[in-house]
């Protein structure tokens, strides 16, 4: 394929000429790449929100407990290699080079065949499991990318667990109009008789997931609100404990942000599975959960500045409720988003239940984000509605939107940047966060 360059240009042009494919054909491209996703045991893990989060707890704690591990999540913030973790780290650009290459040229046979091209998705899926098999995890947790039922990462017969992350209304066009039918969606990635794990905090999601699991005889755990209790809550760190029914489990996690005790309380549940045929020690999970990166997520790139990837409602509820952990003086927002997600109530909320001396708008540069002049009006707008003195700016450019939002900073005011996860990655990249290991 070329230069590491070469190869990034390929797979980011590929939407241009594919569209959705089946999972046949999923199978089919994996099979002739020698089935790479079979050499090691899946996590396998969908959701609305919580995905990532989840994903990075359970691999963190399988880590600390001497396990070579392969962490698949999407999307990647600056480098495409972030979504194929190997022990911690995105692969090295020689093997990720390497693994698209082999991946080309099962897309080249394809091709001879009359195939068509692999989406973008499946084909950094095939890249990532090809990376996994050459470096011989034994474990890999993989994030589902939309839905799950019809997703790629589907394809997987065998996992050894499946893991349902909270559910909200997200993708309606694709997903269905209700949170039952999303979650069944969602829940499309159960299979016969493997356990699953899942949020049951949103009744209707719940009765959904337990519906098909009882059907295909999956062993369910859910992990209910009312097992969670927040011990602690510096604001930059949180310890909790839950309870499992078999087990009270105390941890601390490095995020100040109450629904990351959810999450955790979702891993740890899916842990103590794993844990019934693995040696899990209790050390392993408590220096897993409290060690745990996840870039983006509430994360403190300088001191009173935070990123969060909250991109959709109820993200954003989230995001709301850990800005009001972290501080009570009004603060600074910088925002963006993506046209396909539901910005118009998510501006809404922001400026009715936020409390900002000043709103500083900017667009992704990407196709799909919603233009800066469209997110000044909506702001602009609902200020008039709620009656809220709030300073609307907006400014195209991401790096002059950021300079912007910090020089308008009184001393000591936080500044919190949301929204897209593609406007986090500009942010990772402007702020050096991706190196705040």
């Amino acid at each position: 394929m070329g230069t590491y360059e070469e190869t990034v240009k390929k797979i980011l042009e590929i939407p241009k000429f594919t569209s959705k494919n089946t999972l046949d054909h999923t199978r089919e491209f994996l099979k002739r790449l020698g089935n790479p996703q079979d050499r090691f045991q899946v996590v396998h893990v969908a959701g609305s929100n919580g995905k990532g989060s989840v994903c990075a707890y359970i691999d963190s704690v399988l880590r600390a407990a001497g396990k070579k591990t392969g962490l698949f999540t999407s999307p990647h913030l600056v480098h495409l290699e972030e979504r194929f973790a190997v022990e911690g780290r995105p692969c090295s650009r020689q093997e990720f080079v390497q693994a698209a290459d082999e991946v080309e040229r099962a897309v080249s046979a394809l091709a001879q065949d009359g195939l068509p091209h692999p989406t973008f998705f499946e084909y950094v899926f095939a890249v990532g499991m090809v990376v996994f098999a050459g470096r011989g995890v034994e474990y890999a947790v993989l994030e589902t990318g939309l839905g799950g039922r019809l997703d790629a990462t589907n394809i997987l017969e065998h996992p050894v667990l499946t893991v349902i992350t909270s559910i909200s209304l997200e993708h309606t066009e694709i997903l269905g109009n209700t949170i039952g039918e999303i979650a069944g969606e969602k829940a499309g990635i159960l299979k016969r008789g493997v356990p699953v794990v899942y949020d049951a905090s949103e009744p209707e999601a719940e009765k959904t997931i337990a519906e098909r699991a009882d059907w295909l005889r999956c062993p369910r755990y859910p992990v209910k609100p009312e097992k969670i209790k927040i011990l602690l809550n510096t604001g930059k760190k949180i310890d909790f404990s839950y309870d499992s029914g078999y087990d009270v489990t105390e941890v601390s996690i490095p995020f100040g942000v109450p629904y990351q005790a959810q999450n955790g309380a979702v891993a740890l549940q899916a842990l103590e599975c794993l844990g019934r045929t693995e040696r899990i020690s209790q050390e392993a999970v408590k220096q897993g959960m409290a060690g745990v990166v996840w870039k983006g997520r509430m994360q403190e790139v300088q001191p009173g500045i935070y990123l969060d990837g909250a991109h959709n409602l109820s993200g954003i509820e989230g995001f709301l409720e850990a800005v009001k952990q972290i501080t009570k003086e009004s603060a600074v927002l910088l925002f963006s988003m993506v046209k396909e997600k539901d910005y118009t109530h998510a501006a809404r909320k922001l400026v009715l239940e936020g409390n900002w001396e000043e709103i500083v708008v900017t667009a992704v540069s990407d196709v799909r984000g919603v233009s800066c002049q469209a997110l000044a009006e909506l702001f602009e707008g609902f200020a008039r509605e709620g009656q809220r003195e709030v300073k609307v700016t907006g400014i195209s450019d991401v790096r002059e939107a950021y300079e912007y939002a910090l020089s308008c900073r009184k001393p000591k005011q936080k500044l919190f940047c949301a929204g897209s996860l593609y406007l986090i990655g500009e942010l990772e990249q402007i702020t050096g966060g991706m190196q705040n290991d």
